[in-house]
């Protein structure tokens, strides 16, 4: 488990702040101040949330209590709970890089059946971006555009349609399965995401843009409109 020093060490190496952090652990801002400042004694649960936190972000802790970042990584992300790390991870990166966001072959209805209450956070944090460039390729056909408002939509015809997504985003590529139930293998490997951006692209050439007013009349499902109690 990391030491208090190897948190603070951590958060610095990543340039994140404590709020950065706690919203990644699903802790407070405040628990975490006191963590640091010795204040508060966190327990095993805690410490290994915090531990999660750093390690999908490539962090090590290191014997010497030392820390350093793991380079071209792979890490597994299983179930709601890695689905919403994984999306929040989006937002975290394109933050600091802002190169365009790439989705090839996405049913956003899976996306969002899987980000539940965190549908509209998750899109909001993005729509708060400046400069926002994303796209995205669906199956010919897909009413589905909860991103109409920052992203750029095409499709391409159904059999040409791969039913295994990916995503490519700042020097990750991210291979998404929903059977049974979400599993996302991110790969942080800059020749390999520029490799998928050069077939994104490719494929983005030869795909057409859904009718505007398709688009327009899309309007967010009743159900993401609920918080659960």
């Amino acid at each position: 488990m990391p030491t208090l020093e190897q948190i603070r060490a951590a958060r610095a190496l990543l340039g994140w702040s404590q709020s950065d952090l706690a919203a990644r652990a699903g802790l407070s801002q405040t628990g975490i101040a006191r963590i640091e400042n010795g204040t508060n004694h966190p327990n095993t649960q805690t410490l290994t949330k915090i531990a999660k936190a750093f390690d999908i972000e490539g962090i090590e802790f290191l014997l010497d209590r030392g820390v350093q970042k793991r380079r071209n990584e792979i890490i597994t992300l299983k179930g709601i709970e890695g689905f919403h790390k994984f999306s929040y991870d989006i937002y975290e990166t394109y933050k600091n890089d802002p190169r365009e966001i790439l989705q090839a072959y996405v049913d956003d209805k899976k996306f969002a059946d899987f980000l539940t209450e965190e549908a509209l956070p998750h899109v909001q944090r993005i729509e708060s971006m400046k400069d926002r460039k994303l796209k995205i390729i669906q199956a010919d056909g897909d009413d589905y555009f909860p991103a109409k408002n920052y992203a750029e939509y095409r499709w391409i015809e159904k059999e040409n349609f791969v039913p295994v997504p990916f995503i490519v985003y700042g020097d990750r590529l991210a291979i998404i399965m929903f059977e049974p139930e979400p599993e996302i293998v991110t790969i942080n490997y800059p020749v390999i995401a520029q490799a998928y951006r050069i077939q994104f692209n490719t494929v983005w050439e030869r795909s057409h843009a859904p009718p505007k007013e398709l688009i327009d009349r899309w309007q967010v499902p009743e159900k993401y409109l609920k918080t659960k109690s």
